[in-house]
C-alpha cells in the first residue's frame, strides 16, 4: 500500500473521525484565539512602542502560551476520549467515513490543516523564546512581584541599572538556568502562601562566584590607580553649615612591577574569612596567604582560641562591594546627598535638621510618607518661619517632594526594609565596613595584629573643613 494511501487511512480518516467532538473543538478554538491575540500583540509590539506595564507582559508572555500550548493538547485529549468511549460501547466503525483527495474542498481542507500545524509550531517556538526572554528580564524581576519592590528600586538608581539581573544571578548555561527557575518556583509558593522573608535576607547564599559575575566586566587585578573622593556633610544648624571631607583612595591593583597595592592588591585572592552572623558583618577569623605560601592566621580575642562555627569564603568583590546593584543608604547620606546636588536647597534655614527629623519619622506606608513629608515641612516653615515659606514656596515645596523620594528609594514598610536595614560594607563611616576585621582586636599566635593602617587606603586631605583648601587649588571649588 502506497504511502500516501496508509497516511488517509489509518491516520487521516480516523483523526477526522474521532477529533469532531467538544473537547477537541474547544482546543482548537482555544489554540486559534490565543495564538491570533499573541501574533497581534507582538506585531504592535513591532510597530508600536512596547507596554511596560509588567503584567501585560505576564498575560501576553506566559499566560497565553500557556493558553495556546494547553488547546493544542486538548485535541489530542479529546480525540483519546471519544475514541476509548466508542471502543466501550462497541460503536468503532469498520470502515471511517471515506476521505476522498479527489474533493477539492476537502484537499484545500488538508492544506489549511498543514499550514495551520507549521504556523502552530512557529508560535509556540517563539512564544517559548519570548517567554523565556521575558521571565529573565529586570521588568518581570522588579515588577511582577511586589516582594521584590525595594531591590528593583534600588537596582533603577545603581551604577550596574544597565545590567539585567540574570547576567547576576543566573549565568549562561543550561545548569544555572535550571537551577534558578527551580528556586524561582521555590520563590512563587512563597509568594502565593505569604511566606517569603521580610525584608529579603542579604546576602544571597547561592549567588554565583564574584569572578565569574563582577569580572565579566571589571579586572580587580589590573593596576587601577587613584580616585579622588569628595563628601560633603551639613549640619543641624540654621545655616545648614557645608563642610567637606576630600580623600584620595589607593584603589591599587597590580602594579607594572607586579606588586600587589592599594585596596584591590591588599584584600584579593589570598585572604579566608569566617563570619558568624548571615550579614557577614560580625567576621571573628581571618586567614592570610602570605607571599611565600604559608598562612598568617588572625582570630578575635573573644574566641580564645577556639574555631568559630559559621560561613568560610575567600574575601572577593562581594565581600566589600556587597550593595553594589541594591544599595541602601542611610538617611544622612540621603540628605546629604540631595544637598550638595541641589536637589534640596541648603540656603533654607534648619533644612537638613528639619529634613533628616521627616526622613526618620515612622510612616505605616510610602504612600503615608510621600503625602505627611511635604505637608509636615510645609507646616513647619509656616509655624517657625513664615517669611521663609512665603518669599521661597517653590524652594520648600521642591525639598519636600525630594524628601519624600529620598524614603521611597530607601524605606519600604511592607518589607521591614528601613534607614541601616541591609549595611554597606564598603568604608566604615555608617557601618562597620573595614572594622570588621581592621578593628586591633584580630591577632596572631605571634602577637601580630591585622594593621590598622589608614594610609593603605586612602590618605586624607580635608577633614569636615569649610572650603577646603585642596578643591581650590584643583580648580574644583
Amino acid at each position: 500500500m502506497p504511502f500516501l494511501l496508509r497516511f488517509r487511512e489509518h491516520w487521516v480518516r480516523p483523526a477526522l473521525f474521532f477529533g469532531n467532538n467538544p473537547i477537541s473543538l474547544a482546543g482548537g478554538a482555544v489554540t486559534t484565539a490565543s495564538g491570533v491575540i499573541m501574533i497581534g500583540y507582538w506585531v504592535m509590539e513591532l510597530f508600536g512602542r512596547p507596554n511596560d506595564n509588567p503584567y501585560l507582559g505576564i498575560i501576553f508572555y506566559l499566560i497565553l502560551p500557556a493558553l495556546f500550548v494547553l488547546g493544542l493538547v486538548l485535541i489530542p485529549i479529546g480525540v483519546y476520549i471519544r475514541r476509548k468511549a466508542l471502543l466501550i460501547a462497541g460503536k468503532i466503525p469498520a470502515t471511517y467515513p471515506k476521505v476522498d483527495l479527489n474533493d477539492r474542498i476537502f484537499r484545500h481542507g488538508l492544506d489549511i490543516v498543514l499550514v495551520a500545524t507549521i504556523v502552530n509550531l512557529m508560535i509556540v517556538s517563539v512564544a517559548s523564546y519570548r517567554g523565556a526572554s521575558y521571565m529573565d528580564s529586570p521588568q518581570f524581576c522588579g515588577q511582577s512581584c511586589h516582594v521584590m519592590h525595594p531591590e528593583y528600586t534600588a537596582y533603577k538608581i545603581s551604577p550596574h541599572s544597565h545590567v539585567d539581573c540574570v547576567d547576576c544571578h543566573i549565568g549562561s548555561g543550561a545548569e544555572s538556568y535550571f537551577a534558578a527557575k527551580v528556586d524561582g518556583s521555590k520563590q512563587l509558593f512563597e509568594v502565593a502562601l505569604h511566606r517569603y522573608p521580610t525584608p529579603i535576607p542579604s546576602p544571597v547564599q547561592n549567588l554565583r562566584p564574584a569572578r565569574i559575575i563582577c569580572e565579566g566586566c571589571h579586572t580587580p587585578a589590573r593596576f587601577v590607580g587613584e580616585k579622588l573622593l569628595v563628601k560633603s556633610s551639613f549640619a543641624d544648624d540654621e545655616q545648614n553649615s557645608e563642610t567637606q571631607t576630600v580623600l584620595v583612595l589607593h584603589l591599587g591593583g597590580l602594579d607594572g612591577l607586579s606588586h600587589l597595592t592599594g585596596i584591590h592588591g591588599v584584600h584579593l585572592g589570598h585572604i579566608e574569612y569566617i563570619a558568624t552572623d548571615t550579614s557577614r558583618t560580625s567576621i571573628p577569623w581571618v586567614q592570610r596567604r602570605n607571599a611565600d605560601g604559608s598562612d598568617t592566621v588572625y582570630a578575635a580575642s573573644a574566641l580564645n582560641g577556639r574555631m568559630p562555627q559559621g560561613d568560610r569564603r575567600v574575601m572577593d568583590c562581594i565581600d566589600c562591594h556587597n550593595r553594589a546593584a541594591h544599595t541602601f543608604v542611610t538617611a544622612e547620606e540621603a540628605i546629604n546627598r540631595a544637598m550638595a546636588d541641589g536637589a534640596i536647597n541648603a540656603t533654607l534655614p534648619w533644612i537638613h535638621k528639619e529634613g533628616l527629623t521627616l526622613l526618620k519619622a515612622s510612616y505605616s506606608s510610602q504612600a503615608e510618607a510621600s503625602a505627611q513629608i511635604p505637608a509636615q515641612l510645609e507646616a513647619f516653615y509656616r509655624t517657625s518661619d513664615p517669611a521663609v515659606l512665603s518669599a521661597q514656596a517653590d524652594l520648600v515645596n521642591k525639598a519636600g517632594k525630594e524628601l519624600a523620594l529620598l524614603y521611597s528609594q530607601n524605606v519600604f514598610p511592607g518589607m521591614k526594609v528601613t534607614w541601616g536595614t541591609h549595611p554597606n560594607h564598603i568604608g566604615h563611616m555608617s557601618y562597620p565596613g573595614c572594622f570588621r576585621c581592621h578593628d586591633g582586636d584580630h591577632t596572631a599566635k605571634d602577637g601580630t595584629a591585622i594593621p590598622q593602617d589608614c594610609a593603605v587606603c586612602h590618605n586624607l586631605l580635608a577633614v569636615d573643613e569649610s572650603k577646603p583648601k585642596v578643591l581650590s587649588d584643583l580648580g574644583i571649588q
